[in-house]
């Protein structure tokens, strides 16, 4: 029997980050990592139905600063109706208040074009074959509609 495939729509992906959340954790014994992020987003009623593209990137504010701004792409669609549910929202971490703002593609920080992630460059990349910038699968981009 022929399955019968449902329309989908097109996906794109949105920028968003985080500001109002502390590097540190434990009183300066730890700095936040992105699983850290990921536990926060996951159990967020305001992060209901929003998939991660990559993990969420964490930077200091300023050197010698204690708070981070942490970036994130999300799956959404053409229109960016994900993102706009969710720019400008307020969610508590513990006793902090942070807030999710629009972001560009960050220029200072940089994502490589071969797998995608943020923080490397492709010549300093660890990973053999390119991947797919739309589903991160082991193809090049431009090949999506014939593997995907």
């Amino acid at each position: 029997m022929d399955s019968i495939s449902s329309p989908r729509l097109l996906q794109s992906k949105s920028y968003l980050k985080i500001v109002g959340i502390p590097y540190y954790v434990n009183n300066l014994n730890s700095c936040i990592f992105s699983n850290d992020i990921k536990y926060i987003l996951k159990n967020n009623h305001i992060f209901n139905n929003i998939v991660l593209v990559s993990k969420p990137h964490i930077i200091k504010v300023y050197p010698k600063s204690d708070m981070a701004i942490i970036w994130i792409d999300i799956w959404d669609i053409q229109n960016g109706i994900n993102a706009k549910k969710i720019i400008n929202r307020y969610f508590n971490v513990g006793s902090i208040i942070a807030t999710i703002r629009e972001a560009n593609i960050n220029l200072r920080v940089p994502q490589c074009k071969n797998c995608w992630k943020w923080g490397h460059m492709v010549g300093v990349c660890h990973i053999q074959e390119s991947k797919c910038a739309k589903c991160n699968g082991p193809h090049l981009t431009e090949h999506h509609h014939h593997f995907a």
